[in-house]
């Protein structure tokens, strides 16, 4: 850690940075459990972005009659490696195997297993426990829990992230168009936002659900509708005290457009505020599509998801291991986002001291 937070010391590149990042950025880092908890996470998404190099059915290289062929990015027909379908081929297939390993070989992935693929080689009936073949054991459709897992953890965190940036956007703009013009504008916002918060977001989901087959940008554009409130808040309060200071007056004196104060003045101090609630948003995010897909009006059905391997764990009382598998991923994911959002909260506190001192 001492070697990261010298990325800003006076003899650093990156010394050019304001002394507000500055800080900001030691204060974090001072925050051992927040620090090692974004670089714990930040290992695991890193391998979840990478999942088809991790966990595939499919081999990452393989040599047939000295050429080389990329079957996890590009499909071959079965004819390619001598055998007798225009298909695509199934490398699971033990006959295709022999055919390539006759004239060339195979380099699997460290799992080779996909969230979708069915081990139909199992020595008892799905769901089977924990072998060498499975690491985690298999769901009740004998597919690998490992390989959804991980499938699944991205799938989590690219939604939570996306929501977050989007309400980001919108509750920022909502918030400064509110707290800058005030009047009118603000009343009436202010009425349709205690509107809007009161519609039930669980109904307009079973609603929506009943209608269309809902997906990743479903999910996320009607959570979208409601998430961008919790910032609005915050922001508007932001704004109605900083569109009287001496600065702002004097922008407007010298006739600097509206939009320009807003952006250049006024966002960057309302941002501060945003940062310390961004980290909780997310968490939310990951808490929300969890509890959808268990619910059933998630993510469409074989869709690699956390809350779907909560829900077998729920129906699979005689397999422990997929609710505590769930269990586990669910708790050190939510932990982690947590100390990173204490860490993230601290660090954009003007009131939190941190010591300058190096750490061993």
């Amino acid at each position: 850690m001492a070697i990261l937070s010298g990325l800003f010391s006076q003899a650093s590149p990156l010394s050019k940075i304001s002394p507000i990042t500055r800080r900001r950025w030691q204060s974090f880092c001072a925050n051992r459990r927040g620090f090692y908890a974004l670089i714990l996470f930040s290992v695991l998404f890193g391998i979840s972005l990478v999942a088809e190099l991790v966990a595939n059915d499919k081999p990452l290289l393989v040599q047939y009659q000295g050429q080389l062929y990329t079957p996890f990015l590009t499909a071959y027909p079965e004819t390619t490696f001598g055998g007798d379908f225009a298909t695509e081929a199934d490398y699971t297939d033990p006959y295709l195997q022999e055919l390539i390993n006759s004239n060339g070989w195979i380099v699997w992935p460290l799992v080779r297993f996909s969230y979708d693929t069915i081990n139909y080689s199992l020595d008892q009936p799905a769901p089977s426990p924990p072998t060498a073949d499975n690491w985690l054991g298999t769901d009740d459709q004998g597919r690998d829990v490992f390989a959804r897992v991980l499938y699944g953890f991205r799938i989590s965190t690219l939604f939570a992230i996306s929501l977050t940036l989007g309400s980001t956007v919108v509750g920022v703009f909502v918030g400064a168009v509110q707290g800058y013009f005030g009047g009118k504008i603000d009343l009436l916002g202010q009425r349709f936002i205690e509107i809007w918060s009161g519609l039930p977001v669980l109904f307009v989901l079973i609603i929506l659900s009943s209608v269309i087959e809902p997906g990743f940008w479903w999910l996320l554009g009607i959570m979208l509708l409601f998430s961008w409130m919790a910032l609005v808040d915050v922001v508007r309060a932001e704004f109605l005290r900083c569109r009287n200071l001496e600065y702002v007056t004097a922008a407007k004196a010298l006739g600097v457009p509206q939009r320009l104060i807003m952006w250049r003045h006024m966002i960057p101090n309302a941002m501060v505020a945003t940062m310390t609630f961004m980290p909780f948003i997310f968490t939310g995010g990951v808490s929300t599509l969890t509890a959808l897909d268990f619910l059933g009006f998630g993510l469409p059905p074989g869709s690699p998801s956390l809350g779907e391997l909560v829900a077998q764990g729920k129906a699979n009382l005689h397999a422990p291991w997929l609710g505590l598998t769930a269990f586990m991923v669910l708790s050190v994911m939510l932990t982690l986002l947590v100390f990173i959002g204490e860490a993230v909260r601290d660090a954009f506190d003007p009131r939190h001291q941190f010591s300058s001192e190096p750490r061993p």
